[in-house]
């Protein structure tokens, strides 16, 4: 009987995790955010193991072969380490194996095939690699130093258009409205509260109400959606640049804020269709599959 993998993707925004027996899915689900940025290597285990266990019991599993997380914030020696130690006191599994959540992402596109892969959820980065296996990361340094075009990026610039215009910087814009009720705040005072302590995730959070004002017509979500896409395409270009391969790469993109009905996608896409040295590939991504191959 092949064995039991629980293969987990562990972003930002948001957990999700499988339990798997060979190339077949059991059982999948969704928790809370498993980033391990900031030191948070337990708190990312316990909403990782949280996820998990979810999925067990929706198998009725007792104990699996081999744990693959793939987290965000994971990339380093130190917090991939504290991570993978934080998960074994979590008894879940025989084997754990920690990598970043790029890097299953990837796998689940090109496997050990050239490409480029652009992530943007909560953070952004872009991946590649050429058919020698030179490879280019681009991006992915977090909210504060980089993360152009992520979800964070959006949320941010959001406010930003909305305090404009709420200064008579700006014409008014319906994301005041949409920001309001997605904070939940009775006025702006309220907003502006909100905003000094909401943190990345929260803000990122935003990107999709910015996203359907921009669907809706209204000038200043479009205007930040094309700003979130041409930063998005230039972490790929950049990528390409740096790999200079001969022939076309393949490029796909996954994360949150580039789901198959995403304004923003639809942007990045068109960003790159003229560039002879890229393929962009339609479908989706799920990283989970690239999890698998670790397992």
């Amino acid at each position: 009987m092949s064995a039991l993998a629980l293969v987990v993707d562990a972003g930002g925004t948001r957990t999700v995790a499988a339990l798997a027996r060979g190339d077949e899915f059991l059982a999948r689900r969704q928790g809370n955010a498993g980033s391990v940025r900031g030191g948070r290597a337990m708190q990312a285990a316990a909403a990782i193991a949280a996820t998990c266990r979810q999925v067990m019991a929706d198998a009725a599993a007792q104990r699996v072969d081999v744990l693959v997380v793939g987290a965000a914030g994971a990339g380093r020696d130190p917090e991939r380490g504290d991570l993978a130690a934080a998960l074994r006191a979590e008894r879940l599994a025989d084997r754990v194996v920690v990598t970043t959540d790029a890097e299953i992402a990837r796998l689940a596109a090109f496997g050990d095939g050239p490409g480029i892969l652009l992530i943007a959820g909560t953070g952004s980065v872009a991946l590649g690699r050429d058919a020698a296996g030179a490879e280019a990361r681009v991006g992915g340094w977090g909210w504060q130093a980089g993360d152009e075009g992520s979800g964070y990026a959006i949320g941010r610039a959001a406010l930003q258009a909305v305090t404009r215009a709420e200064d008579g910087r700006a014409p008014p814009t319906s994301l005041r409205a949409a920001l309001l009720e997605a904070a939940r705040a009775a006025d702006f005072d309220a907003l502006v509260r909100w905003a000094g302590q909401a943190g990345p995730t929260e803000v990122a959070g935003l990107a999709a109400r910015v996203a359907a004002q921009a669907r809706a017509g209204d000038a200043a979500a479009a205007a930040l959606v094309a700003e979130a896409a041409a930063a998005l395409a230039g972490l790929v270009t950049h990528a390409a640049t740096r790999l200079a391969s001969a022939a076309p790469l393949p490029v796909a993109m996954t994360g949150g804020l580039l789901g198959p009905d995403s304004p923003v996608r639809e942007a990045v896409r068109a960003r790159l269709a003229g560039d002879g040295r890229l393929a962009v590939q339609e479908g989706e991504v799920d990283p989970l599959r690239g999890a698998l191959r670790l397992a």
